[in-house]
């Protein structure tokens, strides 16, 4: 009976009584064989779509290598392991520059192993013939204990399945990234998640502070609206809130002192009918289209030249002048108030001085000893009255002013005596 190389190495055995007298070089091949498949080998892929690595019956043959370094190529290649009878496992390294598909008989894309190039990958045929399947080794593989790998490279999903798993970064392990279960990551300590470079990151500073530091501008994004549920401090003076794609209405910190509203932008309520503003330099603008309401205690209006009102003034209670001043000389600046009580001490001109025109009042007029009152010419007045004020008693006079200068351009009554 002659040799038969049915086995997964393809190792020659003899038949009882065969091969008389070279059984021992026979036996010797067949070890060198066994050492051969332990070892390394080196195959060329051919430059086409197909190629065969067939394992030679009793030879020494590359093929037969565990580990199988392959070469050449040129292009993507699907390659038949034979004889499809063969189970056998090889570490194939795929040194081409394009992927090698591993088949045996099946041609089901489910039964073929692909080597990408420059990987490496552990297969293993099963030996059913027409229908033989290539298997990826590692697929599914569990590693118990600690794994050490110089660079991993990660083609689909990565699951780390136990609750509090702990990625650890560094030679030191200085760095980590817990799991905590049903919450989230946790990155250590003070440590930061850097972006392009270590001037971009977010970290905690301290505990309870997550700081969000930008190299330049922080930029946030949200297709309707960015919420923050609590305080929002701007900690720099001189901050500024922009607003609009091209920043044309700012508000501006003023150190210890305001806000600041850019140039002649309004601040406007309900709708654009009412505002307050500043139109121009120096000038601060209130624009109701149908009333402004004032409600305090007291409101108090100061201006250091004049208050202007363009139209009716209608006063609902008591209109009560803020002060009433002394002028016991005679002599009534109308620059300081509208209303006065003089009493004189020896005859006495009545005068006016820094009058406006539509300007009016009241004084009180208590002559002490029939002195003499006479008027200056801006004063017109009966002499009548000026005759009656001349003698002992209390008088009210009222003035109204109907120009700024010029004779007789102050009008002044008087009543009787009231006292």
């Amino acid at each position: 009976m002659a040799s038969t190389f049915d086995n997964n190495l393809r190792l020659e055995e003899m038949a009882t009584g065969e091969q008389s007298g070279t059984w021992g070089t026979k036996t010797n091949t067949n070890l060198e064989l066994i050492g051969q498949a332990l070892g390394y080998g080196t195959r060329a892929i051919a430059n086409a779509s197909t190629d065969n690595i067939t394992l030679a019956d009793g030879l020494s043959d590359n093929d037969r290598a565990i580990y199988l370094k392959l070469t050449g190529g040129g292009q993507a290649c699907e390659v038949t392991l034979l004889p499809t009878s063969v189970s056998k496992m090889w570490i194939m390294d795929n040194g081409t520059s394009h992927a090698l598909t591993f088949k045996q008989g099946s041609s089901s894309a489910g039964d073929k192993v692909i080597v990408p190039a420059g990987h490496v990958k552990i297969i293993a045929t099963d030996g059913n013939g027409g229908s033989g399947v290539v298997h990826d080794v590692l697929t599914d593989l569990n590693l118990a204990g600690t794994t050490t790998a110089d660079d991993l490279t990660v083609s689909d999903d990565l699951t780390f399945s136990s609750d509090s798993a702990v990625v650890t970064f560094g030679a030191d392990g200085d760095t980590t990234l817990t799991h905590t279960d049903g919450t989230g990551l946790t990155l250590n300590s003070t440590n930061k998640l850097t972006f392009g470079d270590t001037a971009s990151f977010v970290h905690q500073s301290s505990d309870g502070v997550l700081t969000v530091d930008g190299e330049a501008t922080i930029d946030l994004n949200a297709s309707t609206a960015v919420l923050v549920s609590h305080d929002l401090k701007l900690d720099s003076d001189g901050a500024i809130l922009g607003f609009g794609v091209n920043n044309d209405v700012t508000l501006t910190h003023v150190h210890d002192s305001a806000l600041l509203l850019n140039d002649a932008i309004k601040m406007t309520f309900r709708d654009s009918a009412l505002s307050v503003s500043s139109s121009t330099d120096g000038q601060l603008d209130v624009d109701a289209d149908t009333e402004v309401e004032i409600t305090a205690p007291t409101i108090d209006l100061t201006a250091s030249t004049k208050v202007t009102v363009s139209n009716d003034v209608e006063v609902t209670g008591r209109s009560v002048g803020v002060t009433v001043t002394a002028e016991n000389d005679g002599s009534f600046d109308l620059a300081v108030g509208n209303d006065f009580t003089c009493t004189t001490s020896g005859n006495t001109e009545i005068t006016f001085s820094n009058a406006k025109a539509g300007q009016s009042g009241n004084i009180k007029f208590v002559n002490a000893s029939d002195h003499t009152i006479t008027a200056n010419a801006l004063v017109a007045i009966n002499e009548s009255v000026l005759s009656t004020i001349s003698a002992s008693g209390t008088y009210h006079l009222a003035y109204y002013v109907t120009a700024d200068s010029g004779n007789n351009t102050i009008l002044v009554s008087a009543s009787a005596a009231l006292t």
